[in-house]
């Protein structure tokens, strides 16, 4: 699995920008993602920027506010340069293309081009900036991909902000009721998991209906109090058991720590919102070992018999 940010996007473009004509006339993007992409590479030419369907209808935005009116006619242009965030089987270029065959007299000369391929949708494309085969999960449509109807969330610090003060009482009913949301998912999530209190549901379900947020299974913890939890202190190791023993194959955490807890109880991928990074099992110390030295023994040399454990 693969995890990329919008950081590394725009690095994955700038240091790419030399693939790319530098006397494009302007940059069309495909929506939505595309126009991320689009927009980036548009300024890094300082060149004129436009959406596919208002490149048909014959508009595109200039470059540079300074120029008064940002709308202008595309009989100037010649050399445009067609983005998309990424391709797999391509279906969005191929939309694209079909919608630039009621404007192929005009004489344009289309250049096609994805930061992200596949194998398969690298051959559809003319630029293409690395392949990644594997799944890919990116930060600008986290939270609107239909894969979180197999992953699991943490509600505090992901889909809200985390309370300021939790009292278990007056002030802490408050937040549940009016708090601000971060992240609002436009699909439905296999399954909610909260430190929050059993006790708390209602309030809880009532804040997850009123912000449109759909989702298959609520899970919170069974303690009549607040001091009972913090005693228990177990919430990273809770959250991974659960994890583990579901059919899920993805984790969106708040906490860094507890996003490594998560990843090293289930064995699966953690995504962490607070570092914005993808979180892998950790390995042990006698893998780490086995891994270093696999390249420089026969493979029917017994590894394990030589290793030497902590506990030895």
């Amino acid at each position: 699995m693969r995890y990329v940010t919008i950081a590394e996007l725009s690095g994955l473009i700038s240091k790419n920008l030399w693939k790319i004509p530098h006397d494009i006339d302007v940059v069309v993007g495909i929506p939505r993602s595309g126009m991320l992409a689009a927009n980036m590479i548009a300024l890094y030419l300082n060149t004129n920027l436009s959406d596919i369907d208002s490149f048909v209808d014959g508009r595109i935005f200039k470059n540079g506010l300074s120029r008064g009116n940002t709308v202008r006619s595309c009989n100037v242009i010649r050399k445009v340069l067609i983005v998309d965030d990424s391709i797999g089987g391509g279906t969005s270029i191929k939309e694209a293309k079909r919608k630039l065959e009621s404007i192929q007299n005009k004489g344009y000369e289309y250049t096609f081009c994805v930061p992200i391929a596949t194998s398969i949708g690298a051959k559809m494309v003319d630029l293409f900036f690395e392949i990644i085969d594997e799944d890919r999960i990116f930060e600008w449509n986290l939270f609107h991909h239909g894969f979180l109807g197999n992953a699991c969330v943490d509600i505090d610090g992901v889909l809200c902000c985390d309370p300021e003060e939790d009292d278990d009482g007056e002030k802490y009913l408050a937040f549940l009721q009016s708090a601000k949301p971060l992240f609002l998912p436009t699909v439905k999530i296999n399954t909610l998991i909260s430190c929050r209190l059993e006790k708390y549901r209602e309030q809880t379900e009532k804040w997850l209906n009123d912000n449109n947020i759909s989702y298959q299974n609520l899970v919170m913890l069974n303690f009549p109090d607040k001091a009972s939890r913090v005693k228990w202190g177990k919430h990273g190791e809770y959250k991974g058991e659960y994890y583990k023993k579901s059919e899920c194959d993805l984790f969106i955490e708040s906490s860094r720590n507890q996003a490594s807890i998560i990843a090293t109880i289930s064995k699966k991928p953690v995504i962490c919102v607070e570092t914005n990074e993808l979180v892998f099992p950790s390995v042990t110390t006698a893998k780490k070992i086995k891994r270093r030295i696999r390249h420089y023994i026969p493979n029917t040399y017994n590894l394990a018999q030589h290793i030497i454990h902590p506990s030895a």
